[in-house]
């Protein structure tokens, strides 16, 4: 059955089209846009000036426990202000991959791109630590306040830094080629609470109660957007007999 469209408000998210050529290339590599590259190239910049201020606040702190007495609390204060710009920094910088992802072939680069959040955050915790447990004018209750709290930035900053699925060309070329060949073209729809793209907008999942609005675009944009990196079960398996009963239509017609 075709696409019989939804009720739904159906926004159309712009940015992110490729020219004919680059269609046929996309089957083979993926290729991120010019607007996608200077997007990526903006945020990467910004994570990078999040991580220096954060690892400054790190050299702060660590100046400070040179300070006889130690301040607690301004000690903790910086440990949080390195967690925040830590943070920020991550998000930002794993944001900028999925919008100009790095080749799985390219494996050190591939990940160092992907885990860079997880080891800028080693660097802006662990030093930090280690001086706070060996510090001599520390007392034990200063330590175990403010070690504690670090430690539990480190695993915040770390755990936020890992990107658990990282976004690869490889993987965007073959999910689009996939959409490609169910559908004919790289058009996919999907929500803002959604966790899978679907091939057509009138799908079930997507058209509940719950639902406001449907946004469609391309593989790479619901990636980019949302992270979202699965296609639904069910738009997969309609598509595929739909294309069966075209493919014994077509054979039928010839054998007549």
């Amino acid at each position: 059955m075709p696409d019989k469209g939804t009720k739904k408000k159906l926004t159309r998210v712009k940015g992110g089209e490729v020219s004919p050529t680059e269609n046929l290339k996309s089957a083979e590599k993926f290729v991120a846009s010019d607007e996608s590259k200077s997007r990526a190239k903006s945020l990467r910049i910004f994570a990078v000036i999040s991580w220096i201020i954060a690892i400054g606040f790190e050299v702060g702190a660590i100046f400070l426990l040179k300070k006889v007495p130690v301040s607690t609390v301004w000690l903790i204060v910086l440990i949080v202000a390195d967690l925040i710009f830590a943070v920020i920094g991550s998000l930002l910088w794993k944001k900028s991959n999925r919008l100009d992802p790095a080749s799985e072939k390219e494996k050190i680069k591939f990940f160092i791109q992907n885990q860079l959040g997880l080891i800028i955050s080693i660097i802006a915790f662990l030093p930090l630590i280690i001086l706070i447990f060996t510090n001599k004018d520390l007392d034990g209750k200063q330590k175990g306040i403010a070690g504690t709290i670090a430690i539990i930035a480190l695993l915040i900053a770390g755990v936020t830094g890992i990107d658990f699925n990282p976004p690869s060309q490889e993987q965007y070329a073959m999910q689009t080629a996939q959409v490609k060949t169910l559908m004919g073209s790289n058009l996919v729809y999907w929500t803002k609470s959604g966790t899978r793209y679907h091939l057509y907008s009138d799908c079930y999942h997507i058209n509940t109660n719950k639902t406001d609005e449907i946004f469609s675009g391309t593989v790479a944009q619901a990636r980019e957007l949302k992270n979202i990196n699965q296609l639904c079960d069910t738009c997969r398996k309609r598509a595929e007999k739909e294309n069966l009963l075209k493919t014994d239509k077509s054979t039928e017609t010839k054998k007549e």
